[in-house]
């Protein structure tokens, strides 16, 4: 199988080709990136000299770099390339616009014209809004985002299940709720706390911590995104969640009872405008259609997330400094190929 990611230096796409190539002999993976703040070309330094990977840089905005690309002939996309941070959607909606919506389009425009290609479309929980105390959504419950980030995505989700309807293309589109784990950028609450924590600087909390989110180990997840690619049938959706939402001032305390740090270091701050209270997906579709479930208790993620955050500390550095975006010069130039109008 020839598999073209988009979004592979990110977060959950650099554990997730790292995850096929280590468990697929076979597989050819092509990583289409634009290596924008979030993308860390060190997130994939063990990958760089399989000959199964290839690394190409273009911007899923740009249809013409795209259809070169495609040319390349894939059997199947996953699409993990998107503007991400809440915070960052409030300040300016435009970014999140241009990629999030228009940037899966000029994908699907593309993978529409290949001949039993699959699309693997990779959503949030957040496209559901807040859930009610005491509920879970399903696939079925009404979307109602709250946030330009969340809109951006549920307006993804529309385009994704246009094309499938309109023009046959085979997608799946899974729903996940917060990922956590190894290679996260450090402006997410967990690489956060545990980066602050460490230098004993303040934990920033928003409003009264008691926003409840549902946290899946990433390793959790990329084995859903496998069994969709391998399994799914064409046009099917999934809620995919660990079944335990927390509130995130749990969270924040659970890290600091792991590096053995005081409460004092929490610092409340004011909320952030449209904050949702809580999400909470049921995941019993995908436990009964592919037979998925979580295996990692969030206990065990986050004591494994911290050991690799201590481990890798030049990486992380690298990560608030900025300096990772100076290894695509160093490392990747001379081999990588880049696509552009």
């Amino acid at each position: 199988m020839k598999l073209l990611v988009t979004g592979g230096a990110g977060f959950i796409g650099s554990n997730f080709i790292r995850h096929l190539l280590g468990s697929n002999a076979t597989v050819e993976i092509v990583d289409f990136n634009t290596l924008t703040y979030a993308a860390n070309p060190e997130n994939l330094t063990d990958v760089q000299k399989d000959s199964r990977y290839q690394f190409v840089r273009g911007d899923i905005c740009d249809g013409h770099a795209v259809e070169q690309t495609f040319a390349l002939k894939f059997d199947a996309v996953v699409h993990f390339a998107a503007a991400t941070h809440v915070d960052r959607s409030i300040e300016d909606a435009g970014p999140f616009l241009e990629t999030n919506i228009l940037g899966t389009r000029q994908l699907l425009e593309a993978a529409r014209r290949v001949r039993n290609l699959r699309f693997i479309h990779i959503s949030t929980d957040e496209v559901y809004g807040s859930a009610p105390s005491g509920l879970s959504f399903t696939e079925q419950s009404p979307l109602d985002p709250r946030s330009p980030y969340a809109a951006s995505k549920a307006s993804a989700e529309h385009f994704v299940r246009a094309y499938a309807n309109t023009y046959g293309l085979s997608t799946v589109i899974l729903r996940c709720t917060n990922n956590f784990g190894p290679y996260q950028f450090p402006e997410k609450l967990i690489p956060l706390m545990i980066a602050n924590a460490s230098e004993d600087k303040p934990l920033p909390v928003y409003g009264d911590g008691l926003q409840e989110r549902d946290w899946l180990f990433v390793e959790d997840f990329l084995r859903a995104i496998q069994l969709a690619l391998e399994k799914a049938k064409p046009g099917s959706l999934y809620n995919v969640s660990a079944g335990q939402p927390q509130p995130n001032l749990t969270v924040v305390r659970t890290i600091l009872r792991h590096l053995g740090k005081p409460e004092s270091l929490i610092q409340y701050v004011e909320d952030r405008p449209g904050h949702d209270r809580r999400y909470a997906l049921d995941s019993a579709k995908i436990r009964r259609e592919l037979g998925w479930k979580p295996e990692v208790a969030f206990e065990e993620g986050i004591h494994k997330t911290i050991a690799w955050y201590q481990q890798n500390r030049l990486w992380l550095d690298h990560a608030r400094s900025g300096e990772y975006r100076h290894y695509y010069e160093r490392h990747y130039t001379k081999r990588a190929q880049t696509f552009r109008s």
